[in-house]
């Protein structure tokens, strides 16, 4: 049965190591749903986290393959339960004085925030997991969307778990 994945994977932060983590993928022939990368509280460690679909012998064989690359220092399956995900979009919405006060009941009611304002155009700004992003664009698809960008999912376990190198850990 296919579910999505959402693996943590902490890699040393010099060039090359993106390129090496996303080609893996694409030669085992494995689809990345979504894809961030971005530098940790370590200025030398990396947090890589990539969203999939698959079962768990494609989850296991992933898991596997990204232990083996040069320069991966952790990789963890993340439990949905245990885990805050969260994407942001900016979306550009046509603004016309007919749909301007349903645009702004819809941002009010999804949390979102007009973030850029023009006479034709609403940028708006929302945060939120994947299932709250996805119905706010299918909402304003009827206002007509000029243009969107979405950040990919960024994951974080709750509590005191941490996604961490062994040599922080060590070093506690």
């Amino acid at each position: 049965m296919s579910r999505q994945y959402v693996i943590g994977v902490l890699v040393a932060n010099i060039s090359g190591v993106l390129s090496r983590v996303s080609g893996m993928f694409t030669r085992r022939g494995f689809n990345i749903d979504s894809l961030t990368v971005s530098e940790t509280e370590n200025a030398g460690v990396s947090r890589i986290t990539v969203a999939f679909h698959g079962d768990e012998d494609i989850k296991e064989r992933i898991v596997t393959q990204l232990e083996k690359l040069h320069d991966v220092r952790e990789v963890e399956v993340l439990d949905r339960h245990e885990t805050v995900m969260r994407e942001l979009l900016l979306l550009k919405i046509a603004n016309t004085a007919k749909n301007r006060q349903d645009i702004m009941t819809a941002v009010e009611i999804f949390r979102s925030k007009i973030v850029d304002y023009s006479t034709t155009a609403l940028v708006c700004e929302l945060t939120g997991e994947t299932a709250k992003i996805d119905a706010f664009i299918e909402l304003m698809k009827n206002y007509g969307i000029m243009e969107m960008c979405r950040t990919g999912i960024v994951a974080i376990e709750r509590g005191e778990n941490c996604l961490r190198t062994v040599m922080d850990a060590a070093a506690e």
